[in-house]
């Protein structure tokens, strides 16, 4: 099969199933023009899928907003830097349960099933590739290079979206409904220690997801700080562009060897994880974060394999100063030099360090406003996450704040703690999406109930329009 027959097996499903029906939103006036249904924030995997959602339940009045240049959405060809997902190559995601619009269908339209058999796990670029041609054989309406800069709440259940960037189509639109699809780093901010921050100049060093100019680098010495994934992702990128060494320091005396991922992956603790109460998600959740996910094997061996990898375990960073023109690092094992750092720290998830959230962040429920854990599991980190519905609608901190925050939904990483592995995370793509698209689709009907009842009461337009021949006689 062909690319181009693929496409046509595309349409042909989604007409099976009466894909693209009539709307059955009622419009919205508004004086200052065009009222959205939904807005999406966010152009990657979430805000594709969350678009394709939304089609699904004819409600086709939406527009996707993404930040950057078409085809460079999300995380992948970016400063995703993991030569293959983490994810197994059997798990269905974007497609949402139809078949011809699954990864494996697209490559083996491509490769034919030797080539899906020959596939150990999904080469990054290629799943970058994948997103885009599922963005284009669904013609799903996203607008390029536009920022959200602020949220600001209107009356009547409105919000108007203040934006930014070149391609922006106006400097405001409005919405009824704004979902958050804004990746890993969208739910708070990126973290490096203020050891760094404040001590280093910007050009010294570089968070994992910020750009790297690794030519820079060449022949020189880095260090990269962190224990998960990511940091093993990016010491073999930069010993792959020709850093002559990479020091990995890790502050635990043993890498990370479980991944609580793959046990939620089978274990109905993704599909489920809405049915668990305030207790049961918080000690999931709080016991999640003890395991940084730790390298895949085959990521790890890569690294190891360069001659100027080296893994510093038990090594938590004490200091660190500029020194000529590098930074001199200093452990419990003594003092290093670099020419050059990079921070795999994580994130921090807040609603208050969101800049477009300034206007109504102060009303948003945090978990630590709804569930005061035992001193021996409490999780500032976790704490500071918002608490969301099962649908992820943000929730209100008191009654003064509810008419300012609905309407607004939040489908990035930092749903984690009330919603579990669902936004941002390819594994808990499948079964969060629909979850959302129902909340979105439910809010929007009960928000115009009395009309729709009113229309359903008055609706006298008849249909039996048979006569019978004969009467019969009495």
């Amino acid at each position: 099969m062909s690319l181009e027959a693929l496409n046509a097996r595309v349409k042909q499903d989604l007409a099976y199933l009466a894909y693209g029906g009539a709307d059955w939103v009622r419009p919205v006036e508004h004086p200052e023009g065009h009222v959205y249904d939904v807005v999406v924030i966010g152009g990657g995997q979430s805000g594709l899928a969350a678009a394709f959602g939304l089609l699904r339940e004819r409600i086709s009045n939406i527009l996707v907003l993404d930040e950057n240049t078409e085809g460079l959405e999300g995380p992948w060809e970016t400063y995703a830097r993991m030569v293959t997902l983490r994810t197994p190559k059997h798990l269905t995601s974007v497609d949402l349960g139809i078949p011809s619009l699954t990864f494996r269908s697209w490559w083996e339209a491509q490769t034919g099933q030797e080539g899906w058999e020959k596939v150990d796990k999904i080469p990054r670029g290629d799943w970058m590739n994948y997103l885009r041609w599922y963005r284009q054989v669904l013609n799903l309406p996203v607008v390029n290079e536009t920022t959200l800069k602020l949220l600001e709440p209107l009356e009547q259940g409105v919000h108007r979206l203040h934006l930014g960037g070149a391609g922006a189509p106006s400097p405001t639109l409005l919405a009824r409904k704004v979902v958050l699809a804004t990746g890993i780093q969208g739910g708070g901010e990126w973290h490096v220690p203020p050891m760094i921050a404040d001590r280093l100049p910007a050009h010294l060093y570089a968070h994992t997801s910020k750009p790297i100019d690794f030519d820079r680098l060449k022949g020189k010495k880095i260090a990269v700080l962190g224990g998960g994934a990511s940091a093993f992702d990016n010491a073999n990128y930069a010993l792959t562009e020709g850093v002559a060494e990479a020091h990995v320091f890790v502050r635990r005396e043993v890498l990370p060897s479980v991944n609580p991922i793959r046990q939620m992956e089978v274990s109905g603790m993704i599909e489920r994880f809405h049915a668990l109460n305030d207790e049961e998600k918080y000690t999931a959740i709080s016991h999640f974060f003890k395991f940084n996910q730790p390298p895949t094997n085959d990521t790890f061996e890569r690294a190891a394999a360069w001659p100027g990898f080296q893994l510093h375990l038990g090594s938590p960073w004490l200091n660190v100063e500029q020194h000529g023109e590098g930074a001199i690092v200093t452990t419990p094992h003594g003092q290093f030099y670099f020419d050059f750092l990079i921070v795999s720290t994580g994130l921090l998830s807040d609603p208050g360090l969101r800049p477009e959230l300034q206007l109504v962040a102060e009303h948003i429920a945090r978990w630590k406003d709804r569930y005061h854990a035992p001193a021996e599991m409490a999780n500032e980190l976790l704490d500071a996450h918002p608490y969301l519905s099962p649908g992820f609608a943000f929730q209100s901190r008191s009654e003064q704040g509810e008419k300012l925050l609905h309407g607004l939904f939040v489908f990035n990483y930092s749903a984690l703690a009330s919603c579990g592995l669902s936004a941002s995370a390819i594994s808990g793509t499948k079964n969060a999406v629909p979850k959302l698209v129902t909340a979105v689709a439910d809010q929007l009907f009960l928000d115009d109930k009395q009309e729709i009842l009113s229309r359903f009461l008055a609706y006298n337009e008849p249909e039996f329009v048979g006569r019978w021949p004969k009467v019969a006689q009495v």
